[in-house]
């Protein structure tokens, strides 16, 4: 449901939720498995608690989390220039609960991107590190 304080709202979630979908089917075809598809930890240091768009699992077994851009064109900095330190961390803090909910020795991880800026897709491979 949109709010009059909400214009678009639903078509930005719809376009966000397409390129998703996009990116999803992009790391299939290089032979990534998928995992778990928008885990979500609702509390923790970052007020907005944190969110993994995709977790795959890559064909050596690394453990890949995905966070998906998108952007209607690549002006401006494009796609994967939008993914701030702030969300950076919430999607590391979001890794950390998963991995402390397997259990036992966490696989190797990594932590990749896929920007999609109107019909480019681009997999960024170790966009981004833990911070550890």
């Amino acid at each position: 449901m949109v709010t009059a304080g909400t214009p678009g709202r639903t078509g930005t979630k719809a376009a966000g939720d397409a390129a998703e979908a996009h990116a999803l089917v992009h790391l299939q075809r290089q032979g990534l498995v998928l995992v778990r598809r928008n885990y979500r930890v609702a509390r923790g240091p970052h007020a907005r608690g944190g969110e993994i768009d995709l977790i795959m699992r890559d064909r050596d077994g690394t453990l890949v989390f995905v966070e998906v851009r998108h952007r209607r064109s690549s002006e401006h900095g494009g796609a994967a220039a939008t993914i701030s330190a702030s969300k950076q961390a919430r999607v590391v803090f979001a890794a950390q609960c998963f991995l402390q909910a397997l259990g036992g020795n966490p696989p190797p991880c990594r932590f990749d991107a896929v920007a999609v800026d109107g019909e480019r897709v681009e997999w960024l491979r170790a966009a981004f590190d833990s911070g550890a």
